[in-house]
């Protein structure tokens, strides 16, 4: 018999015989998109092309219950994100309320909206760690891609300011086509900034991106290039810097481990309170998602909820998933790429060179990246293809 989650008094649930992080892990991790509102109108935002409004967001008390019931399941780590958090006037609150929990708090912010008053009230109330985005080295190119007029200066002004209040900082570098030629200026950025990190990630294609997949997709020059620069720089800069590399997927020849695994080890909470075994899951049609509104707890929802469960473990994976050796190490790769790219969410990913569609994404991404033009569909909640007016 299958364990069953008793969801009493809606708190801390326990497995018949077995407790949440003995049947599926910990929830080591937890993304908070507070809202999907933001200033910046990056063409490669991970955020959903139908964003929510701010009228359905999570009310500040929805919040602080949320936060009580990821400590109580076992949570560790907490991430603020949007979307932009800062537009939300109870930040400070909320990161005080998961600081008092014990749960470690990371911003992950645009930082163009925080003032040097606002970021030392959010470091007084507990704020562990901020990561802050950053579209190129050029200002003019890194506004012409956010959209926002004098937005890397701003963010500039905040990184050194999270320097002086002791933060520790991570620099996020999302890379692609337009930027890549001026990675190891980023990577310099990065150093003269003191952070701890550097995340470059080359753009992954869900959302906006996929809408901008033309204009974003990389040369394989490119790439081979950037893999070379960061190997060098990692050597250069060991025990300066962390690296972290993110390698596009049309180029690979083995799908990534995504998010540690469907329901493994990480979820999603959206603006409204949906809970996402990824942040890129609501674009799977085919699924429905429970809510931190619903009468079902946290802990029920990451137990028993079909929606964390369809691609959980490997017994749901066709061939030749179900017979590689990989299986359990990458547990079939990303279900957001294999909905987008084939139809249906429990497709080889086409990422895996096993996959029948492998070599056909690969030419989509040579073509897109020689033909594909520099243009964006900026991310606004009108979904309005010119340029934006840079404020």
């Amino acid at each position: 018999m299958s364990p069953t989650l008793s969801d009493a008094n809606d708190g801390l649930a326990i497995l018949e015989g077995q407790s949440v992080a003995q049947a599926y892990g910990i929830p080591l991790a937890v993304l908070l998109e507070m809202t999907h509102r933001c200033p910046l109108q990056c063409g490669y935002c991970s955020n959903p092309v139908e964003m929510e409004r701010a009228g359905n967001e999570l009310t500040t008390d929805e919040w602080k219950k949320v936060l009580t019931e990821l400590a109580e399941i076992g949570v560790l780590q907490v991430h603020f994100s949007g979307g932009e958090p800062s537009v939300r006037k109870d930040l400070v609150e909320l990161v005080r309320h998961a600081n008092d929990l014990g749960l470690y708090t990371n911003l992950i912010t645009s930082a163009v909206l925080i003032t040097k008053e606002r970021l030392t009230e959010i470091a007084d109330a507990g704020l562990a760690h901020i990561q802050i985005s950053f579209q190129a080295n050029d200002p003019a190119l890194a506004n012409r891609i956010g959209g926002f007029k004098n937005g890397h200066a701003k963010k500039l002004d905040v990184a050194q300011w999270s320097r002086e209040l002791g933060l520790p900082l991570t620099v996020n570098a999302v890379m692609h086509r337009q930027n890549l030629h001026e990675l190891r200026d980023m990577i310099a950025l990065a150093v003269q900034l003191d952070a701890d990190r550097i995340e470059v990630a080359n753009v992954q294609y869900y959302g906006w991106a996929l809408k901008n997949r033309a204009a974003l997709m990389p040369t394989i020059e490119q790439i081979d290039e950037a893999t070379a620069i960061v190997e060098e720089e990692r050597v250069r800069l060991r025990g300066i810097l962390d690296i972290d590399f993110v390698v596009p997927d049309y180029y690979a020849l083995r799908p990534k481990k995504c998010m540690g695994g469907w329901g493994r080890q990480f979820f999603n909470i959206t603006p409204s309170g949906k809970i996402l075994p990824c942040h890129a899951a609501e674009t799977i049609t085919e699924l429905e998602f429970e809510s931190v509104r619903s009468n079902h707890s946290i802990a029920w929802i990451w137990q028993n909820s079909d929606a964390f469960n369809r691609y959980r473990g490997t017994g749901w994976m066709p061939e030749p998933c179900q017979s590689c050796a990989f299986k359990e190490i990458d547990y079939g790769g990303c279900r957001c790429q294999a909905f987008a790219l084939t139809g249906s969410a429990g497709n080889t990913d086409p990422a895996c060179h096993l996959s029948p569609l492998h070599e056909s994404i690969f030419k989509t991404a040579e073509q897109e990246s020689s033909e594909g033009g520099d243009r964006f569909i900026y991310r606004n909640f009108s979904g309005g293809t010119l340029e934006p007016e840079l404020p």
